[in-house]
């Protein structure tokens, strides 16, 4: 099948390298001292959001866990608050993938805010499960800056694979 030439750009395969290098760069981001600070977006999730719906078969689920348990190691939170709320939004991201795609950047940013705030309410109903305080209302401001950066994670992640323009007329490719 042949694209219209407005439909968008073919991209060229993601090179696993800077998958990985990505996702432990957010990770690397998550774990800057910056204080207890509820608005701070989780750099992490939207990675691998990002990576959950333009790769699902290569950052699944089970990778989420992983990285959830890593930042519940570093944050000194009960074991598995992260890891269920990156796994809830994984699985969330991976269930509409290929509607998302179809979309236009704002109507991502649409259909990504209730993935983003169900990840952060799954987190505070474990804390508040175990007897912990509620943090403020601040705390759904993060999802709102999450989604806010969804088209700058689309632009840089997407960078590596775009194609140069090419000049043939003749090619419809």
């Amino acid at each position: 099948m042949i694209m219209p030439r407005g439909a968008g750009q073919l991209l060229l395969p993601v090179n696993p390298f800077f998958l990985w290098f990505t996702l432990l760069a957010a990770f690397a981001l998550n774990l800057l001292p910056v204080g207890r600070q509820p608005a701070m977006p989780d750099w992490v999730a939207l990675t691998l959001v990002f990576w959950n719906v333009h790769q699902p078969r290569r950052v699944g689920i089970g990778w989420s866990f992983v990285f959830g348990l890593l930042m519940d190691v570093h944050a000194g939170s009960l074991l598995g608050q992260h890891a269920l709320s990156y796994t809830v939004l994984s699985y969330l991201a991976i269930m509409i993938h290929r509607r998302l795609l179809w979309f236009g950047l704002p109507q991502q940013m649409l259909q990504l805010l209730p993935l983003f705030l169900a990840a952060h309410v799954a987190s505070l109903l474990v804390r508040l499960a175990v007897g912990d305080s509620f943090p403020g209302w601040t705390l759904f401001i993060a999802p709102l800056i999450e989604t806010g950066l969804w088209p700058v994670a689309s632009v840089l992640l997407l960078a590596p694979q775009r194609r140069p323009p090419d000049p043939d007329k003749n090619r419809p490719l």
